[in-house]
């Protein structure tokens, strides 16, 4: 018989049958606790709030205290600290670099890109984000004019508001690992904001679990003609750029084309999401980005993070990137009636409950090694995660773009024989699980033995 367990905890339970032991996976209360706490018209006053500052390219006024992005930022920042004053659980601060006109062509003068950086501690992994992105800045039709109006309210204040209710609502929970909640700038100049993090992060040894880049999460009318509340997309490159020849080689024999770090951060979204909203409809795309396009995820990538993009199915280019007018009874811009608040709080959920996922999980496992050549059997094996509960190996078809099976492993072993699974026939991971019951990251075999 199935013991009860308690609704506040996502547990597994052993259930047996013919001698065959099965996982049974009990959801966590607290993430549909999550879920109804974002606010579509809490998120609707931060875009009507942004939307107020008239442009937040990156080069406007940063003096006033109405127009431009610098006093946009300075609300921002206000905001993380009245919810860290709340809390008593962020650290709040800026975070620039300079840029110069040689820096890039959409540089029209020198100027500080600056970001609003909000940190909510983890109390067991302090060292370990996970981070969720939102752009500050705004561009009209010309993005080196710096005075035209750009509301920017979904590209990109959907983003940026999704961000900090995010940070509103998360910050009433405790983290094991910690949760960076960031508005970007100098995103339509090229990526700068995003560039000047990660070298941040970088160079002070943070253990970035991923970024959530959230551009663009508030329209639901495509351009295309299909009008969707529940499509969203998740975009993750295949493996990081900075890979060895060595790790080159061995997925020409090991496979793993479709396995780096990132598309398994896509992978847990998905899941994460099918669980806890399985009204909405994530799409994995098989891409770094939009066709030619970017995000602030990149950056990140650029540096061996992993990272992905979260954003809406169907977009609409008239909203984008355009001055304020009409033309041939088309209205171009991108303003508040092309946001839709509902569809903006589905997805800032989205990244909350998986923030909180990552945020409550342990470590993934590191070292994880695969064997079964020429055998009938598959083996795999780990180096030991401290305080895990136990351990899940996930395997699929090579052709399959989820994980489609799964086995609990008992704490105490770090390898194990899958027995009758054939090597050559399935891909294969390792996930730790917490005590709670949440998981990390599955991560895909780096090494091989015999």
């Amino acid at each position: 018989m199935l013991k009860k367990l308690p609704l506040s905890l996502l547990m597994f339970a052993a259930l047996s049958f013919s001698g065959k032991t099965i996982v049974a996976q009990e959801t966590d209360a607290k993430i549909y606790d999550i879920i109804s706490k974002i606010s579509a018209d809490s998120i609707e006053a931060d875009i009507r709030k942004l939307i107020s500052f008239g442009t937040r390219n990156t080069f406007s006024d940063t003096l006033s205290d109405t127009r431009g992005i610098g006093a946009a930022r300075r609300w921002i920042k206000s905001e993380f600290d009245n919810i860290a004053s709340d809390c008593n659980c962020m650290d709040v601060f800026y975070q620039k670099d300079f840029v110069t006109k040689e820096d890039g062509s959409r540089i029209p003068k020198d100027a500080w890109v600056v970001n609003v950086v909000a940190i909510q501690k983890g109390t067991k992994y302090p060292n370990r984000y996970i981070i969720m992105s939102g752009d500050i800045d705004s561009r009209a039709s010309n993005t080196m004019d710096f005075k035209i109006d750009a509301p920017g309210a979904n590209d990109n204040a959907s983003g940026m508001a999704g961000t900090m209710e995010a940070a509103r609502v998360l910050s009433q929970y405790e983290f094991e690992n910690s949760i960076v909640y960031v508005g970007l700038s100098g995103e339509e100049q090229g990526l700068f904001g995003g560039k000047g993090l990660a070298e941040y992060a970088k160079k002070n040894n943070w253990d970035i679990i991923g970024i959530l880049n959230n551009d663009m999460i508030g329209n639901i009318e495509g351009v295309d003609g299909v009008i969707s509340n529940r499509d969203f997309r998740i975009f993750s490159e295949p493996v990081p750029p900075i890979e060895t020849e060595n790790e080159r080689n061995m997925r020409r024999f090991y496979g793993g084309e479709v396995d780096g770090i990132s598309r398994q951060l896509a992978r847990y979204i998905h899941k994460t999401t099918q669980i806890y909203m399985p009204e909405m409809n994530p799409m994995m795309i098989y891409r770094l980005d939009r066709f030619g396009r970017g995000g602030h995820h990149r950056p990140f990538n650029d540096l061996g993070f992993a990272g992905v993009r979260i954003m809406e199915a169907h977009e609409n280019y008239n909203r984008q990137h355009q001055d304020i007018r009409t033309e041939n009874g088309i209205e171009y811009g991108d303003v508040i009636e092309g946001v839709n608040f509902d569809y903006a709080k589905k997805l800032t959920a989205v990244n909350a409950i998986n923030l909180a996922s990552l945020a409550w999980a342990p470590p993934a496992p590191k070292k994880v090694e695969i064997g079964g050549i020429v055998e009938a059997n598959t083996k795999l094996r780990w180096e030991a995660v401290k305080d895990a509960a136990g351990y899940k190996i996930y395997w699929r078809d090579t052709t399959a773009p989820q994980w489609q099976h799964s086995r609990f492993i008992d704490k105490n072993l770090t390898e194990f024989t899958l027995d009758g699974i054939v090597i050559d026939n399935f891909f294969f991971g390792v996930s730790a699980v917490g005590k709670n019951g949440h998981e990390s990251v599955v991560v895909f075999p780096s090494g091989t033995f015999r």
